[in-house]
């Protein structure tokens, strides 16, 4: 069966059983074709559950899927592919979290929403790696963070804060792999080009980059820009709203290793059975699910204030 068969099969699926699908930025070009939101992963269960659907098909990876379960909890939350994982998030557990807060006793706890509900719901407070500052700085009462469980994002941060930064050291491998040496390679081959690139990145990277910023952010950054020639400095699905959004432009990718493995799992034979056969489901146990929506909504409490 064809791209264009399948992608009827599942929008009428969708329609029949009150279903939506989200889909992530880096997935397939076919499967962003169909969304029903396209978007950054927070975003995008924030979305969903101001919508009156039953059930969420979530083209993504399975900490996104946790946080559509957490903010929804009474919808259907399916996850089309059960072994898309994200390696960032399991680079940290709930075992290590509690013995690194007992190593700092006086330290706030945010935690990238790259990471499980049950290490969510054992933490302070929740950002993204675009109000990851913003949240930081909200913190009047403690002068030191722990921020995991990406160090790079930890350490963009500290530059914009007087607070001591502990950051984890894990990473996304997608992003921390980046060499500064083929960027420059890649910057040397379009001198005009402006370099956008994702705070999951190696300090060094993100030193000469023109804009550093969130998913979304990047593809805002682009539209706003007057260069022709945008390097991009994140997984090469958003390439597909790029080019949508910005006809005129051309958009490089900073490294030929810019992809997540692990996001292209998903395919549109994988959505389709997803709906057919109701897989597979996401549901955060409540005493998992409570805590873990505390510390989301403690994050969107500081974003309405700015």
């Amino acid at each position: 069966m064809g791209h264009l068969d399948l992608q009827e099969k599942i929008k009428k699926l969708l329609k029949e059983k009150n279903a939506i699908l989200l889909v992530h930025y880096y997935q397939r070009d076919e499967i962003q074709e169909i969304a029903d939101i396209l978007g950054d992963s927070l975003a995008l269960s924030i979305e969903a559950a101001k919508t009156d659907a039953d059930i969420i098909v979530f083209a993504g990876v399975r900490f996104m899927a946790e946080s559509a379960s957490i903010v929804s909890p009474d919808k259907t939350v399916l996850l089309p592919r059960l072994d898309a994982g994200c390696p960032l998030a399991d680079m940290i557990t709930v075992p290590q979290l509690e013995r690194a807060k007992k190593e700092n006793p006086d330290a706030a706890v945010v935690t990238y929403v790259n990471s499980s509900a049950e290490v969510k719901a054992h933490s302070d407070i929740c950002c993204t790696s675009a109000n990851a500052v913003r949240v930081v700085n909200s913190l009047k009462n403690y002068k030191k963070v722990l921020m995991i469980p990406d160090g790079n994002l930890a350490r963009y941060t500290s530059r914009f804060t007087d607070k001591k930064i502990i950051p984890w050291d894990g990473y996304c491998p997608v992003h921390h792999f980046v060499k500064l040496q083929e960027v420059k390679d890649v910057k040397a081959k379009y001198p005009e080009a402006q370099f956008a690139a994702h705070p999951e990145c190696a300090p060094e990277v993100l030193d000469i980059a023109d804009y550093v910023g969130s998913t979304q952010g990047i593809i805002r950054f682009s539209k706003e820009t007057d260069a022709e020639e945008i390097i991009v400095g994140t997984e090469i699905g958003i390439m597909c709203q790029l080019k949508k959004e910005n006809p005129g432009k051309n958009f490089i990718s900073a490294s030929d290793n810019l992809i997540c493995r692990t996001m292209k799992y998903t395919t549109l034979e994988d959505i389709l059975n997803s709906l057919l056969e109701m897989k597979h489901v996401i549901k955060i146990p409540e005493d998992v699910r409570i805590p873990a929506e505390k510390t989301l909504k403690a994050m969107l409490e500081i974003g309405s204030k700015d």
